[in-house]
This record gives C-alpha cells, sequence and structure tokens, in this order.
C-alpha cells in the first residue's frame, strides 16, 4: 500500500509538473496582445499580424508527429528540454526582425516547433501513471495549462510593452521560456518497467460510468488504416477551426463589436479561463459519459454559439461569447488524446496523437486567416461565424457515428487475460 500511494503520488508530481510546462509553453496563445502591438506600433495590417499566428500552429502540429515518436522512444525529459530551448530561441530570434515573413520564421516555425516537441511529451507520460478510467480527467488537467497561459501570459506581455519595447519584450519571454521549462523537465518521467497504476477505486470516490478499457496497443501504421482515425481527425480540425479564429481575433471583435478600446484584453483573458475550465471539465465529464457524447454536446453548444455572435455588441455579451467558445474548444484537447487512447492503447500515444494533431495545423492555418479574410472581404465577421457554425454541427454529426475500432491488429496466437491498465514500460 505504502509502494502503491508513493507511486500515485510521483505521478501526481508528473501531472503537475507537465501542467506547468503547458503554461509557459502556452505563449501561443498570448499572441493577440502581441498582435495588437505590431499593428499599433509597427503599423502591420491584419493579414500580416495573423501570419506568424498560423504559421506557429502548423509547425506546432506538423511537429507533434515526429516529436510524438521521439518521445515514445528516448522518453519525455529530453524532448521537453528541447522544446523548450526552441521555442525561446523562437521568441529570441523574434526580436531581431520587424518583417512579417521573418517574424513568421522565427516565431512561426522555430517557435512552433518548440511548442510541439514539449507538448507531445508532456500528455503521454502522464496518463501512464494512472488507471483507464482516469485518462480524461487527467489530461485535461495537463492541457489545461496551455488554456490558462494566456491569462498570466497576455498580461505580463503587455506590461512588457508598454515599459520596454517590442524586441525586449521577445527576448524578455525566450530566456524566461528556456529557464522555467529546463527546470521543470526534471520532474517528468515514464513509469518504471513492469508499473501497474493503482485500481479507480483505490484513488478515487463516487460513482462513474465505466470507462472503455484500453484497447490493444496499436502502431501508426495500423491506425491509420481504421475509419476511426478519420472520423476524429475530421472531427478536431472541423471544431478547431471555429475556436482558434475566435482566439486569434478576439481583441478586434471586442473592439468591433462592442466599441472596446480600452479593455480589450479581458475577453481574451476570459476565453482563456474558460478555455481551461472547458479541458478540465471536458476530461472529467468524458470519463462518465463517454468520449463522442461530450464531443457532440460541444459541438452543438459551439455552433449555437457562432450562429448569435454576430449580436453580441456589448463588453458584457462579448465576454458570455469568449467565455462560451473557450470552453466549447477547450473540451477538444482532453477528449482527442483520450480516445486517440481508447481506441488505439498508450504505448505509441505520442506518435497517434500527434497525425492526428496535424487537424489542429489545418485548422490553425484556415481559421485564423479566413477569419481574417472574410473580414477585409465584407467588413464583418458575420460570415465567418455561419461557416464556423456549419462545420460545428458538421463535427458533431460525425461524433454521432464513432465508435471503437475492432480487430485493429492481428489476433495473438494464444488469448491472455486483459491487464488492467495495457501501459507499456
Amino acid at each position: 500500500m505504502k509502494e502503491q500511494n508513493t507511486s500515485t503520488a510521483r505521478g501526481w508530481t508528473v501531472v503537475f509538473a507537465a501542467l506547468a510546462i503547458n503554461l509557459v509553453l502556452g505563449s501561443l496563445y498570448a499572441w493577440t496582445t502581441m498582435a495588437r502591438a505590431l499593428g499599433q506600433q509597427w503599423h502591420w495590417g491584419r493579414d500580416q499580424t495573423a501570419m506568424p499566428f498560423a504559421f506557429a500552429t502548423a509547425s506546432f502540429a506538423t511537429t507533434m508527429i515526429f516529436a510524438g515518436r521521439l518521445q515514445d522512444k528516448i522518453g519525455p525529459r529530453f524532448v521537453v528540454i528541447a522544446g523548450g530551448i526552441m521555442l525561446g530561441l523562437g521568441l529570441i530570434a523574434s526580436s531581431f526582425t520587424t518583417n512579417p515573413w521573418m517574424m513568421a520564421l522565427a516565431f512561426g516555425v522555430v517557435g512552433g516547433i518548440g511548442i510541439g516537441l514539449g507538448y507531445s511529451a508532456t500528455t503521454p507520460p502522464s496518463i501512464k501513471w494512472f488507471p483507464p478510467s482516469r485518462k480524461g480527467l487527467i489530461t485535461g488537467l495537463v492541457v489545461s495549462g496551455i488554456g490558462l497561459s494566456a491569462v498570466y501570459i497576455s498580461p505580463l506581455t503587455k506590461f512588457l510593452l508598454q515599459h520596454t519595447s517590442i524586441p525586449e519584450t521577445f527576448r524578455y519571454l525566450g530566456f524566461g521560456t528556456i529557464v522555467s521549462v529546463c527546470l521543470l523537465a526534471f520532474l517528468v518521467a515514464n513509469p518504471p518497467l513492469g508499473y501497474t497504476p493503482a485500481p479507480a477505486s483505490a484513488i478515487a470516490v463516487g460513482p462513474r460510468r465505466a470507462a472503455p478499457a484500453a484497447g490493444r496497443d496499436v502502431d501508426w501504421p495500423d491506425m491509420l488504416r481504421t475509419p476511426q482515425f478519420y472520423q476524429l481527425w475530421l472531427m478536431l480540425a472541423l471544431a478547431a477551426f471555429a475556436g482558434l479564429m475566435i482566439i486569434s481575433q478576439v481583441a478586434f471583435i471586442a473592439k468591433e463589436q462592442a466599441g472596446v478600446e480600452k479593455l480589450e484584453a479581458l475577453p481574451v483573458a476570459i476565453l482563456a479561463i474558460f478555455n481551461t475550465v472547458g479541458r478540465i471539465a471536458g476530461g472529467f465529464l468524458s470519463d462518465r459519459i463517454g468520449r463522442t457524447r461530450t464531443m457532440f454536446l460541444a459541438f452543438v453548444l459551439q455552433a449555437v454559439n457562432m450562429f448569435v455572435f454576430v449580436h453580441y455588441n456589448t463588453l458584457g455579451w462579448v465576454i458570455f461569447g469568449a467565455a462560451f467558445t473557450g470552453i466549447c474548444y477547450g473540451t477538444l484537447f482532453p477528449l482527442m488524446p483520450s480516445a486517440i487512447a481508447d481506441f488505439f492503447g498508450v504505448r505509441n500515444l505520442g506518435v497517434n496523437y500527434g497525425l492526428l494533431f496535424t487537424a489542429f495545423g489545418v485548422a490553425g492555418v484556415c481559421g485564423p486567416v479566413i477569419g481574417a479574410r472574410i473580414h477585409v472581404l465584407f467588413g464583418s465577421y458575420k460570415y465567418s461565424y455561419i461557416v464556423s457554425a456549419v462545420m460545428l454541427l458538421v463535427g458533431a454529426a460525425i461524433a454521432l457515428t464513432v465508435r471503437p475500432p475492432k480487430a485493429v491488429s492481428p489476433p495473438t496466437p494464444a488469448p491472455q487475460p486483459e491487464e488492467p491498465s495495457h501501459l507499456p514500460a
């Protein structure tokens, strides 16, 4: 019992270290504050300020594939360290340019690679310390760091911009990222060889819907032969499009629809807080009612929000819309890795989730850029909201059809009893 309690405590240490690392990696979501400064001080157009964010999102998502495989092979610690260094260098390099394309290369490509490396190595080791019935909650806690980061990074960035300059702000953020991520990385580790997590009844109290047992561990070539992967990919792409379009433009939306000049950072902070709430609540709820049911609920509610967003014409209503967007968007991030783990096991979760995460990269390019382009063409975000709502309804329809895969890998020569966790070494 003492050994079990020690292992559980070690698992929670990994979880909260991973959460803290994601708090730092979430600088991507503070881009709205920097984009506004670039527009005001350097007179960049809205399309130009959206470009580094789009590049960072695409680079982040693409890197997840290779970083996921790397952390599966060598463990999470060194991958997290490499991620912190790359993101820090991307921020520092951004301080030496005033060109949008060079900024897209520095912040977008180099910084995005760093975020992808670090993010890929936080969730897999965390959930390996806990039983399958805890996947949603643990994943939600870990990824909540990314959502919550904008709460402190946006005000911090604004403070630095007011007291220094855009280049110096990039440098301060870059050096801070390198130091903090590298220190936290030493607390992140996979469980030891042969580790079996305590059953849920030993670490939790209260009724819950039985979570699906972890399926047979499936590597990425076999996963790509299943329709379930492509269903999940489409759902993530469609739903992330709407969330990222609002996240990248929310300060501009507050100014345009509600006439907000001095409190434009407030909707950004509110969205970030409820993004975090959505990540934790979505993971918790999915452990009880199932992943796809939670996805369906979030997609439909978000679609309704998108249809009426154009009518949010006061600060209070814009804050409400941003909060609603945040909580629905946030549910994606515990649900998708948990669903991949449920369907295809956790041994190859890094690369498997990395391949699924390419959908986020597509949405990250399309959401902010198309949202900005539509605004340029029509002078309003109205049609962006309509496109997003339709995409969410399509995603909800797909969620109704997803079922666990059957026999996704060859049968073993002799039947063996199912292990309680199916966790790798």
